[in-house]
């Protein structure tokens, strides 16, 4: 079968997918909702529940669902082909943490920024995602030609370790109801007040898409090898450097809208790659599509397997993840 028709398929297998993922999260949930009504707009929206219902508390929702899902899965695809190590996650480089730290920071010191619209919380992840990155890119080039991706790794392991111990200093001082909000963002949850934040978020998502777009050739290359990769044309240097900007922007970007939802960057893009094999021109759509599908179904019953109660679907995620993840341990030869 042709690469043409084998993306062909596959965009459409895991397109419908994510379609009818798409379609079908909005109208379930612990109270119903009657479509007739949710597009009648002959009712003034105010006295329209089921519009509310539906425009309000569930489509930005699934919509967050969509674009956290796809972005954390298609950055782990494109970490694992650059560290060439299938363990490796959107998290794995320190972006998130870095997020996160930001994040807890606007949360703790109550920072606002009601003059822009927006809130503070997923500015001030995005920042912190921004500052994480810088940090590990010069560490990894402090001493090496181009981009070390063994220093790369280190240097995210150790800003790993470092942000988390600044998240628990600052916590230490906050007050217990900052602490809660804290936590629960933590956990990473999709319950987003307005569309706003993915509008803000959407000119870095197009950009890192538009990057992947572009990557997916070099990741094949570079899964050689750099000499190898090197041997058959390929600008390495520049590669590896697409290659973690765009995914940590990718990251960045996920955390803001989401929080730091765990385990989707590494269960999705193998589960692609079983059903699809190793190629990235392949894998990195699909999973991209299988991401968003993925997560929505998780939030889906996040909330509502203990309705009214809404869980954190990062819980979800990490239930399925935390097996998912020892099974590759195991599996690794």
């Amino acid at each position: 079968m042709t690469l043409q028709r084998r993306f062909f398929r596959t965009i459409v297998g895991f397109g419908a997918l994510t379609a009818i993922t798409l379609l079908l999260a909005p109208l379930a949930g612990p109270t119903s909702v009657n479509l007739r009504r949710v597009f009648d707009f002959s009712i003034p929206f105010a006295d329209n529940v089921d519009a509310q219902i539906f425009f309000v508390a569930r489509l930005p929702r699934t919509l967050a669902g969509v674009c956290v899902g796809a972005l954390f899965a298609s950055a782990g695809v494109v970490f694992q082909g650059l560290l060439r190590n299938p363990l490796a996650t959107p998290f794995t480089l320190g972006v998130s943490t870095g997020a996160a730290l930001g994040a807890v920071l606007a949360i703790t010191f109550n920072l606002s920024l009601a003059f822009l619209g927006i809130s503070a919380v997923p500015v001030a992840a995005f920042a912190g995602s921004l500052v994480a990155v810088g940090i590990v890119y010069a560490l990894a080039q402090a001493r090496h030609r181009g981009l070390s991706t063994t220093v790369l790794l280190l240097a995210g392991v150790t800003m790993n370790a470092f942000f988390s111990a600044m998240i628990l200093f600052v916590q230490y001082f906050a007050s217990f109801a900052d602490t809660y909000r804290t936590l629960r963002w933590l956990m990473g949850d999709l319950d987003v007040a307005s569309y706003q934040p993915i509008l803000a978020a959407l000119p870095t998502m197009l950009v890192a898409f538009g990057v992947f777009a572009w990557l997916a050739r070099p990741l094949n290359l570079l899964s050689l090898g750099p000499d190898s990769a090197e041997s058959r044309g390929l600008d390495v240097a520049r590669a590896q450097r697409a290659a973690f900007f765009s995914a940590s922007l990718a990251t960045g970007a996920a955390v803001s809208i989401g929080g730091p939802i765990g385990f989707v960057g590494i269960i999705i893009p193998h589960l692609v790659r079983l059903l699809v094999g190793p190629d990235h021109r392949l894998v990195l759509p699909a999973s991209a599509l299988f991401g968003a599908a993925f997560l929505v179904a998780c939030d889906l019953v996040a909330r509502t397997i203990l309705a009214p109660v809404e869980l954190p679907v990062g819980i979800i995620t990490a239930l399925i993840g935390g097996p998912f993840f020892l099974w590759l341990l195991i599996r690794r030869p």
